[in-house]
């Protein structure tokens, strides 16, 4: 199994150290500055005699070292700055991808494509116009990482172990994503059993600012440590064929009456990528949460192809 990871800033290494640790496959890190790819590349190399493991892993600055990859996963793109929105991205980060992009359906056009360059649902849908690629093989990372903060910051407040606790979020990934308490239990028990509304609006608004906060303390770049855990779990439940149900932006055609645009929702993923789309019994409130969320992705999306 070959696993390419294009762009080796915080989180493309991250994620290349996880991915290699899990034996998920021979790992590929490219970045276009000369020498950065293959420095932290050497450097991990360097710790498989402190982990006792044996995994494979290489870097380099030439994209076309991604031929026949099985599964990609594109990191490349600007990160954030303090203050700034995701959506304030979008020209810069689109042009990067779109060259990536275009590598990517020259050279390996059966790989699963995994986006995580920001802003990611606006970016998915515009890296699937321009591969053309069955939307089950490219897909966004997205919620798995905003469902894992949601769950981490209830076990914070409930002081139970994040493990005891279920959750869920839908929508984009950014300050359109839609936490849903309604779908979050706790050892099996309903959340709203265990905290007041109030406690669990100020959790769902916490959930929807952890990246801005993060951002912020960090003065510099964005989260990775999370992204990348994200990543990895993603690429191990496709390698594995797990059939694990997994919130992703996905593209929707016709699922919760949203058409020709990428949002979060929950999918089942296995070798082929994206097998499922789930469909959850939503409110009439959260489905028109999320056909709003869904709109302004394709809303900002078309100014690419204007």
């Amino acid at each position: 199994m070959k696993i390419s990871i294009i762009g080796a800033g915080n989180v493309g290494s991250l994620a290349a150290m996880r991915i290699a640790a899990d034996g998920s496959g021979d790992v590929l890190l490219i970045d276009i500055v000369k020498g950065l790819a293959l420095g932290k590349a050497l450097d991990l190399e360097d710790a498989r005699p402190l982990l006792k493991s044996n995994y494979s892993i290489k870097g380099s600055d030439d994209i076309t070292q991604i031929k026949d990859s099985n599964i990609i996963v594109v990191t490349a793109g600007l990160a954030r700055k303090p203050g700034m929105t995701r959506e304030e991205l979008i020209t810069k980060n689109a042009q990067i991808l779109k060259d990536v992009c275009l590598k990517i359906k020259e050279l390996a056009p059966d790989a699963v494509v995994i986006i995580v360059t920001n802003p990611l649902d606006i970016m998915t849908l515009f890296a699937l116009k321009i591969t053309g690629f069955k939307p089950g093989k490219l897909f966004g990372m997205g919620i798995s990482l905003d469902t894992a903060r949601f769950i981490n910051l209830i076990s914070q407040e409930l002081h139970l172990p994040a493990t005891d606790i279920e959750a869920l979020v839908i929508g984009a990934h950014g300050e359109g994503m839609l936490p849903l308490p309604r779908f979050a239990k706790v050892k099996g028990v309903s959340l709203d059993e265990f905290i007041s509304d109030d406690k669990i609006e100020s959790l769902i608004n916490r959930t929807i600012n952890r990246g801005a906060q993060i951002v912020a303390n960090l003065g510099t770049g964005s989260a990775f440590f999370a992204p990348s855990a994200a990543i990895a779990s993603i690429v191990k439940t496709i390698v594995k064929d797990e059939k694990r149900t997994i919130g992703l932006c996905s593209y929707l055609n016709g699922q919760y009456g949203i058409k020709d645009t990428c949002i979060g929702v929950p999918c089942r993923v296995g070798k082929n990528g994206i097998e499922q789309v789930m469909e959850l019994d939503l409110s009439q409130d959260e489905l028109t949460q999320l056909t709003k969320s869904a709109m302004a992705v394709a809303q900002t999306a078309a100014q690419l192809f204007a």
